[in-house]
């Protein structure tokens, strides 16, 4: 199977309400907690790709573009986005919808880097079947 492939079999999509125990006293999404999400998905969206062990050693950038407020709901998207020797890096999109109108916007996008790593700890380099 191709990277190509193995990269659209992995993409991970995940939909959340946003209740009160997870906002801020503006109301909005606790930036933390996007965060928290978003590292989660990455996580899922990485081992699905390699099905290894892999851990997070650097979120690149997030850039919040849009407050996500109390009442909607929120859809993560996961999708490879580089293969190395033994680590990738996976971008995590989250959309905000309203629950109860038609309506959706692009709020928060950033990149995760994962290796992948032995029983010890240890990088070791990613196998894709092919």
């Amino acid at each position: 199977m191709a990277y190509e492939e193995q990269i659209e079999k992995s993409v991970t999509r995940i939909f959340k309400a946003v209740f009160p125990n997870t906002v801020n006293h503006y109301d909005t999404l606790f930036g933390g907690t996007a965060m928290h999400m978003m590292d989660e998905v990455a996580f899922i969206t990485a081992t699905r790709f390699t099905k290894m062990r892999t851990v997070t050693v650097s979120s690149d950038r997030i850039d919040f573009k849009k407050p996500i407020p109390h009442g909607t709901i929120v859809e993560l998207i996961g999708t490879v986005i580089h293969v190395g020797n033994t680590s990738l890096k996976v971008r995590v999109d989250i959309y905000v919808e309203q629950m109860y109108v038609d309506h959706r916007e692009h709020a928060i996008s950033g990149i995760f880097t994962f290796v992948a790593i032995d029983e010890n700890k240890k990088p070791v380099p990613i196998k894709v079947p092919v």
